[in-house]
């Protein structure tokens, strides 16, 4: 197991580096003159070298990119011409409501989908309506169905807080300012985590051990929940690491619908002002947690199943 996990730890410094050099080197490809896109078309010469010296464009690309690395293994991420704070600051203020919300979502999409998994398989009759249901929701686009929801709970039925985000002084109201947006998350992806659960216990359910035990007499609640969940969820396991990337994603709209103060509303402010520094750090902060989610994932195969062996 430590071979294993310092094998795949490796591996994720690697990806990491790769992330990094990615964003580096997309923003050098980035059409146009950053200069020109900040200062507009009237600004002085004098101006343009201040900001060329304060973004590093004044050296050759080599150097930009060694000092990136070397600005990176310092969690130096260069400092944000908008707020003029260092990036780094900006994501460890804005990062745990993010990372909150998507576990937020996650675990509610997981909760939701599967008992409904379990509905589908042990009655047929079921089956037909919950797989309709979820693939509608899957349809829906995420910012259409944080504004249903935002009506249906906020406006319609005033239950909880149509948006803003009041600090985690008090965690109580802190939670309940970010249910709507995490049940946004979790409907948008409970389908997907539906689906695979739903084809994995089918799949188990047809091996022959599950036979053995029906004839045995196992009653088929206990056939479904003690002998076919455990190993049906190891598929489930590898999805939940990739819908948490896509959860990252979304949380760009779902805070921009609900007004929160996390990451995604940062990439929005970002993105509006051309600050191509904070930008960078965005991505490779996502494209890190990315990283964490799948390493997570690996690990948790041992604890599902002990047949795993880690070569």
């Amino acid at each position: 197991m430590i071979p294993y996990l310092l094998r795949r730890l490796l591996l994720a410094f690697v990806t990491l580096w790769l992330a990094a050099s990615l964003v580096f080197a997309f923003a050098l490809l980035l059409p146009g003159d950053p200069v020109q896109a900040i200062l507009g078309l009237e600004a002085s010469p004098e101006a343009r070298a201040a900001l060329e010296r304060a973004l590093g464009l004044d050296k050759p690309p080599g150097v930009r990119y060694l000092d990136w690395l070397l600005g990176l293994l310092r969690l130096d991420l260069g400092e944000s011409l908008r707020y003029g704070k260092p990036v780094a600051e900006l994501l460890g203020e804005r990062l745990p409501l993010s990372l909150f919300l998507v576990l937020l979502g996650l675990g509610g999409a997981l909760l939701l989908a599967l008992p409904l998994a379990l509905l589908a398989v042990r009655f047929p009759l079921w089956d037909l309506a919950l797989s309709g249901l979820m693939a509608f929701l899957q349809s829906l686009p995420t910012f259409f169905l944080g504004v249903v929801l935002l009506y249906l709970f906020a406006v319609h039925l005033p239950l909880l807080p149509a948006s803003g985000f009041p600090g985690w002084q008090s965690p109580g109201e802190a939670l309940r300012h970010l249910l709507l947006p995490a049940l946004t998350l979790a409907l948008a992806r409970a389908a997907v985590l539906f689906r695979m659960a739903r084809g994995s216990l089918l799949e188990v359910l047809s091996q022959d051990y599950i036979r053995t035990a029906r004839a045995k007499g196992v009653p088929e609640a206990w056939v479904l929940l003690k002998h076919a969940l455990r190993p049906a969820s190891l598929p489930l396991v590898t999805v939940l690491g990739l819908e948490g990337g896509f959860l990252l994603t979304g949380a760009v709209v779902v805070e921009a619908v609900f007004a929160l103060p996390g990451l995604g509303s940062l990439a929005l402010t970002a993105l509006e002002a051309r600050d191509y520094p904070l930008l960078q750090g965005l991505v490779l902060a996502m494209a890190a947690l990315i990283v964490l989610f799948n390493l997570l994932v690996d690990l948790l195969y041992s604890l599902l199943d002990p047949r795993v062996e880690y070569a």
